[in-house]
C-alpha cells in the first residue's frame, strides 16, 4: 500500500511543478509553457545577458534542482519524472528558451540516463548556433574503485559556485572551468535506515534488506543498495563512519561541509548529527556549514549525506554570495559552541518559622483529612481515572505535615505560607495534580502579599489554576467544589463554604462528562453516579475545618 500524498500518480510531477512555481517567496519563478510532458522552471527575470546556467534531472530529490533556480544560482531546472532523468526535448527547449550569445553551462549528475540526454540535447543545440558546455559531477565516495562515482548532494555547491561565476558576468568558459574546479573538489558520504515510499506502493523498505538498528552506507538517493551495511544507529559511529573516508579526500584542507538530510530525518536528529559531526575528527578543517537540511532528498529516505567541498578563496567568496533561490541555505561560520554565563535561580521561598495557633489547627485538620482519605480517594479514582488521586494528596499531605510538626512553617505570615505550601506540593506530589496545587497556592500568595483579603487571594489563585490548567466550573473537577465553596467563604462564612463545597463534589456524580483529566477520556456510563475524587477531597477538607 503506498504511503505517499497524490492525486493522480502520472500528474504527480506536474502537479508538483505547479505548487513549487506557486510558493516561491520572491515570485521569481515560471514554468515555461511548452508542452504538458516538458516540465522547465526558470527564473522570470532573465534576461539573456550572462551565461545561463542549467541542471535537472529526475523529481523526487527537492529542493534540488528547482529548489535552485534564482538569481544567483541556476537559471532553469529540468524536471524529469520521479527518479527519471528529463528527455532530449525538455532539456533542448530548456537550452533554447533560456540561452543568449553568452552561452549555457549545463550542471549534470553522473547517472547513465542524465548524461544521455543533457550530452544529446547539448549537441542538439550546438545546430540552433548556440555555445553550450557541460560538467559532469560525480561526488560519491561510497565505492572508490567505481570510475563512474556518482552525483549526489555535492552537486548542489558545484550548483552554487557555477551560478556565482554566471552572475559575475564570466564567459562561458570561465564559469566552465570554475565549475569543474568544484566538480574535482567535491566529494561525498551518505548512509541510510531505511530507503524511501514511492507513490506506487513498491518502494517501502525491504526489511530483509536494511534490518532494525543497522544503517547502509553508500545507499543511493533513488534506493540503490549501499556499499556495505553497519549494525548501529550510533549517531557518534555514524559520523565517525563518514568523516574517516572524506577526511582521506580532503586532506588538511580548509572546507566547506554540506550536511544534507535524505528526506525523512527528523530536525532533532539533523542537529544532533551535526553536533557530532562539530565534534568530529573532521572538526578542524571546516570553515563553513551548509545546513542541516534537505538540499538533495531522496523522497522520505531515512538517512543523510555529508559533503566535503576542498576550499580556496573563489569557492569561500561563491558559497557566501546572495542568492534568491527557495532552497539554498547560507553558509554559517563553523567555531566553538557559543555560551553565555548566567547565574542558576534557586526559586524558593524565602520565610522564617513562625507560630500561630489557629492557622496551626487549620493546617493540621486539611493535612491529616487528606492522609485519612488516601484509600477512599484511590478506590473512587480506580472508577474514572488510574487511582492514584489519594495517594498523590496523601503525599502532599504528609509533607506539609511533616514541617507543621517539626515548626519549620510561617504560621504567622499567610502571604508565606501559602507560598511555601506551593512550592512544598509543586514537589512532592507530582504529576500535574502537584503543579495545579503549586498555581493555586503561589498565587493565591501573592495576592495576599499584594494586600487582597484570604477568600479573595484563594479565589484569585483558583483563577490562575483554570488558565493554566484550562478546566473550570462543570468539567467534573475538583473546581466544582473548590470554586463555590471560595465564593461562600467570600460572600458568607467557613460552614457556608462547607456546604457549597459538598454540593458541588455531589453534583459531579450527575456530570455525564468530563471536560478536562484523566476522567475526560472515560465514557458517561463508568462516569454515572461516581463523585469527583478530587471533589471528594475539596469537601472533606472544607467539612472537617468548619467543625473546629
Amino acid at each position: 500500500m503506498s504511503r505517499f500524498f497524490f492525486d493522480d500518480r502520472k500528474q504527480l510531477v506536474n502537479d508538483a511543478v505547479e505548487g513549487i512555481v506557486l510558493s516561491a517567496p520572491r515570485g521569481n519563478l515560471v514554468r515555461l509553457d511548452i508542452d504538458p510532458a516538458i516540465r522547465i522552471i526558470a527564473r522570470a527575470d532573465w534576461d539573456k545577458s550572462r551565461v545561463a546556467v542549467i541542471s535537472g534531472g529526475g523529481s523526487g530529490h527537492e529542493p534540488a534542482h528547482a529548489g535552485f533556480v534564482g538569481k544567483g544560482m541556476l537559471t532553469a531546472a529540468v524536471c524529469g519524472d520521479l527518479f527519471a532523468s528529463p528527455s532530449v526535448d525538455a532539456v533542448l527547449n530548456a537550452i533554447v528558451a533560456m540561452t543568449g550569445d553568452r552561452g549555457c553551462l549545463l550542471v549534470v549528475k553522473n547517472y547513465t540516463g542524465d548524461r544521455l540526454n543533457f550530452g544529446l540535447a547539448a549537441e542538439k543545440a550546438k545546430r540552433y548556433g548556440l555555445k553550450v558546455e557541460m560538467v559532469i559531477v560525480g561526488d560519491d565516495i561510497a565505492l572508490p574503485d567505481n570510475k563512474q562515482p556518482r552525483g549526489i548532494a555535492g552537486t548542489v555547491l558545484v550548483h552554487k559556485i557555477a551560478g556565482y561565476a554566471a552572475e559575475q558576468g564570466k564567459t562561458l568558459s570561465e564559469v566552465r572551468d570554475l565549475a569543474q574546479r568544484a566538480c574535482d573538489s567535491v566529494y561525498s558520504l551518505g548512509v541510510a535506515m531505511t530507503t524511501c515510499s514511492l507513490p506506487d506502493g513498491d518502494g517501502d523498505d525491504d526489511e530483509g534488506r536494511i534490518k532494525s538498528g543497522q544503517v547502509e552506507v553508500g545507499l543511493g538517493i533513488h534506493g540503490e543498495p549501499g556499499a556495505s551495511t553497519a549494525g548501529t544507529n550510533n549517531s557518534r559511529e555514524i559520523i565517525d563512519m563518514l568523516v574517516g573516508p572524506l577526511k582521506e579526500k580532503a586532506g588538511d584542507a580548509e572546507l566547506a561541509v554540506l550536511i544534507n538530510n535524505l528526506g525523512g530525518v527528523s530536525a532533532l536528529e539533523m542537529a544532533l548529527l551535526t553536533k557530532e559531526l562539530a565534534h568530529s575528527a573532521l572538526a578542524k578543517n571546516i570553515r563553513w556549514l551548509i545546513g542541516p537540511a534537505p538540499l538533495v532528498s531522496a523522497l522520505d529516505m531515512k538517512g543523510f549525506s555529508l559533503s566535503v567541498l576542498k576550499l580556496n578563496s573563489t569557492f569561500e567568496k561563491a558559497l557566501r554570495a546572495d542568492v534568491e533561490t527557495i532552497g539554498w541555505q547560507p553558509p554559517v561560520a563553523f567555531g566553538a559552541l557559543r555560551t553565555a554565563r548566567h547565574s542558576k535561580i534557586h526559586d524558593s521561598v524565602e520565610y522564617t518559622p513562625s507560630e500561630n495557633a489557629q492557622v496551626k489547627a487549620v493546617v493540621g485538620t486539611a493535612a491529616q483529612t487528606l492522609i485519612d482519605l488516601e484509600s477512599r480517594l484511590n478506590a473512587l479514582d480506580a472508577k474514572v481515572g488510574d487511582g492514584d488521586t489519594g495517594s498523590t494528596f496523601a503525599e502532599g499531605a504528609r509533607d506539609i505535615a511533616k514541617l507543621l510538626k517539626e515548626g519549620e512553617l510561617p504560621l504567622n505570615n499567610s502571604a508565606q505560607l501559602l507560598q511555601l505550601i506551593g512550592e512544598r506540593l509543586a514537589t512532592v506530589m507530582g504529576g500535574s495534580s502537584g503543579v495545579l496545587m503549586s498555581i493555586l497556592f503561589t498565587a493565591a500568595g501573592q495576592a495576599l502579599r499584594d494586600g487582597k483579603a484570604l477568600p479573595e487571594a484563594l479565589l484569585a489563585g483558583l483563577a490562575q489554576m483554570k488558565h493554566y490548567g484550562g478546566a473550570d466550573l462543570g468539567d467534573r473537577t475538583l473546581i466544582d467544589a473548590l470554586q463555590p465553596a471560595l465564593e461562600a467563604l467570600r460572600d458568607k462564612d467557613l460552614n457556608a463554604a462547607a456546604k457549597a463545597a459538598k454540593q458541588g463534589a455531589e453534583d459531579t456524580a450527575k456530570m455525564h462528562k468530563a471536560g478536562a483529566g484523566r476522567s475526560s477520556y472515560v465514557n458517561k456510563e463508568n462516569l454515572q453516579g461516581v463523585t469527583d475524587p478530587g471533589a471528594v477531597a475539596v469537601a472533606e477538607v472544607f467539612a472537617a475545618v468548619a467543625k473546629q
